[in-house]
């Protein structure tokens, strides 16, 4: 009906703006330090790779913290070897939220919400301030996520949903679907959240899935490409780069889904499919 649509529309709302908000909190406590940072110690690859990990863990985004680099590529302060490792840490980096969604922490959201508001209202030191606004961020997160999973319910009744679901489970149609939500909604984290949300439901069997899992992955390069458009050579061969990291990764994982029991070992894992959709998230990465 138009009211779980509204819902629906409601809880990707709350869940985009509890990742942004947890996100601004941490870059704005952590300031302009954690950039100066990155700059500086992405000389040697492996420490490239923890860096873009560890930065992307904070704030939440493959997609900013590539746009980050793509901009420090044109500025002259990062070369395509250094970029490379850093791209690769932030695509492991962005694996953080499937797993607190995993985690289920739903019944503590409405408490951190309320905490957040709470301290950022009466609180008046920066530091603080900003700590407050991600612990907001992190319930608006799992609140919204709890809308989304609360609208998608009824679909579990639609005979033409679910049997398109459990029986056209078509790798290239997978992929284009996981493609084009991300690249729609710009966030890698939150079309694998909406995933997360329709396999809980029963909606999404895991080895569909799995497919549209890989096209979110591709689809989180479309902002960095977008941000590289008029900018110097290597800035968009960073951007490139990105792109054919997730395309080749992708091919190898087919062949992987096609030749070994793999939707088997993720089963195993746990009962749990939102766990296993965060496994194969992990892995894949």
């Amino acid at each position: 009906t138009i009211t779980h649509l509204l819902s629906f529309f409601a809880g990707i709302g709350l869940f985009l703006y509890g990742i942004s908000a947890m996100g601004e909190g941490l870059e704005y406590a952590a300031g302009s330090k954690m950039k100066k940072i990155l700059g500086a110690l992405t000389k040697n690859r492996l420490l490239a790779v923890l860096m873009g990990t560890l930065v992307t863990a904070l704030i939440q985004s493959s997609s900013a913290t590539t746009v980050m680099v793509v901009g420090f590529v044109n500025a002259g302060l990062m070369n395509l070897a250094q970029a490379v490792g850093v791209i690769m840490g932030a695509n492991i980096g962005t694996t953080v939220t499937s797993v607190l969604i995993a985690m289920d922490l739903s019944m503590i959201a409405p408490v951190a919400l309320f905490l957040g508001v709470f301290v950022m209202l009466f609180v008046k030191k920066d530091f603080i301030k900003h700590i407050a606004q991600t612990i907001a961020g992190f319930g608006m997160l799992f609140w919204g996520l709890d809308t989304m999973s609360a609208a998608m319910e009824p679909l579990r009744d639609s005979e033409v949903f679910v049997y398109f679901m459990t029986n056209y489970s078509n790798p290239v149609v997978g992929i284009l679907i996981g493609v084009v939500i991300t690249a729609v909604i710009q966030s890698s984290s939150a079309s694998i959240g909406i995933l997360q949300a329709l396999a809980v439901q029963g909606l999404v069997p895991i080895d569909f899935a799995i497919y549209i899992l890989l096209g979110q992955n591709i689809g989180t390069c479309v902002t960095a490409m977008l941000s590289s458009v008029g900018a110097k050579t290597n800035s968009r061969r960073t951007a490139v780069m990105h792109l054919l990291f997730n395309i080749l990764g992708t091919i190898i994982f087919l062949l992987i889904t096609a030749l070994t029991p793999y939707t088997s070992l993720l089963e195993r894992i746990s009962d749990n499919v939102s766990v296993q959709i965060s496994a194969a998230h992990i892995i894949f990465n």
